[in-house]
């Protein structure tokens, strides 16, 4: 396998999140975010680290030059709400817009290409307090924020992710993460719903200001359901009502398809949130879907083991039984899985992999971290994305999540998902990986 094999188009990039490393949290005139406040009130494992993270707001002329060395062309960031519109619906701050401003141009400045994501989760918490994704009216400061960024960055930024995972904030809105502990699927899903209203939206205001050369896509992690193949009526029933929670409920609005009620009575729920017009509302044409992929769910299993408290698949039968430091089983086959199924979705017509990686304990020795795992894993997940392409899947680029360790969310910063180690005890030093290095020779064409 080497980069030509994957064509002279094919974007290669690393992600990351403004919350899990910017820090700087109070800085600029920025008020709190929602990760924000779980971090200070002790929900952040081995916080607090909102104000320092790994010092992205500082040192990103030093992030940007390494990830140029490392060979890639695109670098994913996001936009922090809070720090762009102070709480959430007030006037631009000068501040925020500058600092996104000189990120911005010094990533153009590297010969990176900058693919920016409006919202990764930060939502300003003084939105939440009005209600947050429960409460209908936060479409149009969603919008507005969309509408903000699309006409200041826009002359310089032509590829846009609207939303990060609208999948996994029903997640957190689920098992109350943000308010009242307990489980809450009827919330969920009217949140869900307010989610699309405001995707749909704010992707129509960016597209109404940028240059008609801008592509505007959005992001969804995506959950195959083994066994990928079943054929027997039983097994694809029970598939099919899984997949219409992980996946159908996120994929089929926006694509004019509705909510695929008939195969999960729990979608149901979603029913009192729509008003007329709504299906229509939350549709949008995206010029690509970014998949995002971490693992399977199993039928087999009797009892899910779990991530916090969300259930993953011990994958039987794998070449290695690896799961990451979160307790997510790593399994290639799923993401040629997903890629086909998505490549038959009218949601888009092109697909890039917009995260992609594997959390581990990397460790320093003699001034190196040797994570031949990681090595192990981005080849098999990339040979997954090369045989979905050529099988005729129209995917155009990878992104490794992510460029450095950095603060994962409620997991703190013990799961390193980074190319580039960031050593906390030592002025957060960088530096790379053995799977940075691997990704610098296989960018510069040597065979994997």
């Amino acid at each position: 396998m080497r980069r030509d094999d994957f064509g002279s188009d094919f974007t290669w990039g690393v992600a990351s999140a403004a919350w899990q490393v910017e820090g700087a949290s109070t800085v600029g005139g920025k008020p709190p975010s929602v990760w924000d406040r779980l971090d200070a009130a002790g929900r952040i494992a081995g916080g607090p680290h909102a104000d320092r993270a790994i010092d992205f707001y500082n040192r990103y002329p030093e992030d940007i030059a390494l990830i140029a060395e490392l060979g890639f062309g695109a670098k994913r960031l996001s936009i922090s709400w809070p720090r762009l519109l102070g709480d959430g619906s007030g006037p631009p701050n000068p501040e925020g817009i500058a600092f996104y401003d000189r990120v911005i141009d010094e990533t153009l400045a590297a010969g990176l290409e900058p693919w920016v994501t409006v919202h990764h989760w930060d939502m300003p918490q003084a939105l939440l307090e009005k209600g947050g994704w429960g409460d209908r009216g936060i479409v149009e400061p969603f919008a507005r924020l969309a509408e903000l960024c699309a006409e200041r960055y826009g002359d310089r930024v032509a590829k846009w992710m609207v939303f990060n995972e609208p999948g996994s904030v029903a997640g957190h809105l689920l098992l109350g993460m943000y308010g009242k502990r307990g489980f809450h699927p009827a919330a969920t899903l009217r949140a869900v719903h307010h989610m699309h209203l405001a995707i749909a939206e704010g992707a129509r205001r960016m597209r109404a200001v940028l240059p008609e050369s801008a592509e505007i896509g959005t992001t969804h992690i995506l959950v195959p359901v083994r066994p990928y193949g079943a054929t027997d009526e039983r097994t694809v029933r029970r598939k099919a009502a899984i997949e219409a929670l992980t996946n159908g409920i996120f994929l089929d609005p926006p694509a004019g398809l509705g909510y695929p009620f008939k195969d999960n009575r729990v979608v149901n729920l979603v029913k009192p949130a729509i008003q007329d017009g709504d299906l229509e509302a939350v549709r949008f044409p995206f010029d690509f879907l970014g998949v995002q992929y971490y693992g399977p769910i199993s039928l087999s299993e009797k009892r899910w083991p779990v991530v916090g408290r969300l259930p993953t698949a011990k994958v039987t039968g794998a070449e290695v039984a690896l799961r990451s430091d979160i307790g997510i089983p790593a399994d290639a086959e799923g993401l040629e899985h997903l890629l086909k199924m998505c490549a038959s979705h009218p949601i888009a017509e092109r697909l890039v992999v917009t995260e992609s990686g594997l959390g581990l304990q990397d460790r320093v020795h003699d001034g190196r971290i040797q994570d031949d795992v990681r090595i192990w894993y981005v080849r098999e997940q990339l040979r997954a994305v090369l045989a979905a392409k050529e099988a005729g899947v129209p995917v155009d680029g990878y992104f490794h999540w992510s460029y450095a360790d950095n603060v994962e969310w409620f997991f703190g910063t013990r799961p390193r998902f980074g190319l580039v180690y960031i050593d906390y005890e030592d002025d957060l030093k960088r530096i790379p990986k053995e799977s940075a290095r691997w990704f610098q020779r296989f960018l510069g064409g040597e065979d994997a």
